[in-house]
């Protein structure tokens, strides 16, 4: 198919919205040592809704989701706090459903988190929409701890080898970035060092 067909096609489909879902999220340094992330989960739909079992009615535009979660945790990345707000819900047993995120107090943000959420978060005892924005609430606690761990002396591994690399696409022990930084740990080729890491 031809670039202008491609065009004259595209130019023929027609979009209407139905549905706006926004997931934020942000992160904090407390006074108490602590740092924190809250997220907010909103879902508002352009036509008026009515839930099946009678509970409240929305209008389109109104907000039938507003969720909220927070969870401190210390430089250990390890979980010492999570709250939560069902401020906005459309069922009226929906309130009930952030009770059991008290189980993820404790738990370690890191390596296995997306396992440790669906094995102590039973789909049917909590609320899918707090339970689904802890999954990238992962990467925006650890863009937290990485403001306040930057120009610390431990932001390399016992060897020396700075934590960044290979943490990211960019970061790759390969790409011109490390190259930069790093030269000493560059490598082109994909070579591994003695410890089998690609560094």
């Amino acid at each position: 198919m031809t670039q202008a067909s491609d065009a004259n096609t595209a130019s023929e489909v027609t979009r209407e919205e139905l549905h706006l879902r926004r997931i934020d999220f942000r992160g904090f340094r407390r006074s108490d040592g602590l740092l924190e992330v809250e997220a907010r989960l909103t879902d508002r739909k352009t036509h008026d809704f009515q839930p099946f079992s009678g509970g409240r009615h929305v209008a389109a535009g109104d907000t039938i989701h507003d969720h909220g979660l927070r969870v401190a945790f210390g430089e250990d990345m390890v979980i010492r706090e999570v709250a939560t707000a069902i401020r906005a819900y459309p069922y009226r047993e929906c309130p009930g459903g952030g009770g059991t995120l008290q189980a993820m107090v404790g738990v370690r943000i890191g390596p296995g988190w997306s396992g440790e959420v669906r094995k102590r978060l039973p789909a049917g005892d909590t609320c899918t929409h707090l339970k689904e924005m802890l999954i990238p609430l992962a990467s925006a606690a650890f863009q937290t701890v990485y403001s306040v761990r930057m120009g610390h002396s431990d932001d390399s591994d016992a060897s020396g080898r700075p934590r960044k690399i290979d943490s990211c696409y960019a970061y790759g022990a390969g790409r011109e970035l490390v190259a930069l930084l790093w030269p000493a740990y560059h490598r082109p080729d994909g070579t591994k060092n003695e410890q089998g890491n690609n560094t």
